[in-house]
């Protein structure tokens, strides 16, 4: 018994230095990987995010001015490059008051694929809009200037190619949730090295535009708006290069 004690005792200032060297280790702290948007929660898959604010706005509905909120978030890489940029606006309150004028608005376009399950409803929307090379020249700026603005305020600039994403789900009741996301071709689809690699090149990216689209329409059902951005299909592949 004496000798065991001998050894605990020569054994207390090992321990002593051990829980010292954990107490004083510098905490780890994961980047924030949810923010409030209007009435929903905006969960956001793994990556370094930033966070870029938030803006109010209101548009004219059949009960009276609908009250939004928008936030703004960037993913950035390894070296601090613009990996992908993602506006999210939703009610700002639960308080809803019918749809908005415009809100079913999902007209064709050429050279983007559109989904409108809605069937052109004029007062309901479920418009999932994307273009793999959005990149293309000036693509942007005719189609969707509102982007190209905010992006200039935001001080973002993605290198090309990269691809577009916009979905609007709107009901009759007055839910109103708009997602846009611009991403760095790497994080959704693969260079191709065949014909047949190519044939299949972007389904992965109409998988994620999808995945998105159901994500926004089950948070519209959620007491907390829960939205949960859907992984990028080759994040892990595009943080390697």
């Amino acid at each position: 018994m004496t000798l065991t004690i001998s050894k605990f005792r020569r054994l207390l200032p090992v321990f002593a230095v051990a829980v010292l060297t954990v107490a004083c280790a510098p905490l780890t702290v994961p980047p924030k990987a949810e923010y409030p948007v209007g009435r929903a929660r905006l969960v956001l898959p793994p990556g370094a995010w930033q966070d870029l604010g938030t803006s109010d706005e209101a548009i004219a509905g059949p009960g009276g001015r609908t009250s939004l909120q928008t936030r703004d978030v960037g993913l950035r890489g390894a070296k601090g490059e613009w990996l992908a940029a993602l506006r999210v606006q939703t009610n700002r309150t639960g308080d809803l008051r019918g749809s908005p004028q415009g809100g079913g608005y999902c007209p064709a376009q050429q050279d983007v694929i559109v989904k409108d399950p809605a069937d052109g409803s004029p007062v309901r929307a479920d418009c999932l809009r994307f273009k793999l090379w959005a990149s293309s020249p000036k693509w942007l700026e005719k189609n969707r200037p509102d982007l190209v603005q905010w992006m200039a305020s935001r001080q973002i600039a993605l290198n090309a190619p990269y691809a577009h994403v916009g979905y609007r789900y709107v009901t009759e009741a007055g839910v109103w949730v708009v997602v846009d996301a611009l991403v760095d071709q790497r994080l959704i689809s693969v260079r191709p090295r065949n014909n047949e690699e190519f044939l299949v090149a972007g389904l992965p990216f109409q998988q994620w535009a999808h995945d998105l689209a159901q994500a926004v329409r089950l948070s519209a059902g959620m007491v907390d708006g829960h939205l949960a951005i859907p992984p990028f299909p080759f994040a892990e592949a595009a943080s390697r290069k």
